[in-house]
Order: structure tokens, then C-alpha cells, then sequence
């Protein structure tokens, strides 16, 4: 079956795709600092940098999001170039 889509459709959805899965590996996937409390202020040390499991996934989805919209707007430009 031949479905005639407008090319503008992929290039919303893949354009879509990098952005946000950018922003999901750079704000979601970062490693976070937890807040001071008094005990880390009077001892002047920083906490130590936490990475939960929740980061790690935000990061590997956002990469997946992020190869998956390249995929779409790669395999759009050369299909529609193809013709």
C-alpha cells in the first residue's frame, strides 16, 4: 500500500525528535547535585554528584529520541530526493 504523505509531516515529527531528545539527555539526563543542609554549609563540603537510574534512562532515551529523528528527517530528504 502507497501512502502519499506530505513531506512536511517527517520533518515536523523527526525535527521534533532531535529537539526534545536534546533536551532530554541535557537537562534530564544530567547528573544533579543534591541540596545542602546545615551539616554540608558548617563543614564547607560540596555533596558528591548523585546519577540515580531515573538519569540513566532519561539519557538513553533521549539518545534513542534523539538517532530516531535523524533516522526520519535523513530517510525523508533522500526519499523525496529520490523521485
Amino acid at each position: 500500500m502507497h501512502l502519499n504523505v506530505p513531506p512536511i509531516i517527517p520533518y515536523a515529527v523527526g525535527l521534533l525528535l532531535v529537539v526534545f531528545g536534546g533536551l532530554r539527555v541535557k537537562y534530564l539526563g544530567a547528573a544533579r547535585t543534591p541540596r545542602m543542609t546545615e551539616a554540608d554549609t558548617e563543614s564547607s563540603e560540596n555533596p558528591p554528584v548523585v546519577r540515580g537510574k531515573e538519569q540513566i534512562r532519561h539519557r538513553r532515551m533521549g539518545v534513542v529520541w534523539f538517532l530516531l529523528g535523524l533516522f526520519l528527517l535523513i530517510s525523508t530528504y533522500l526519499q523525496a530526493h529520490r523521485r
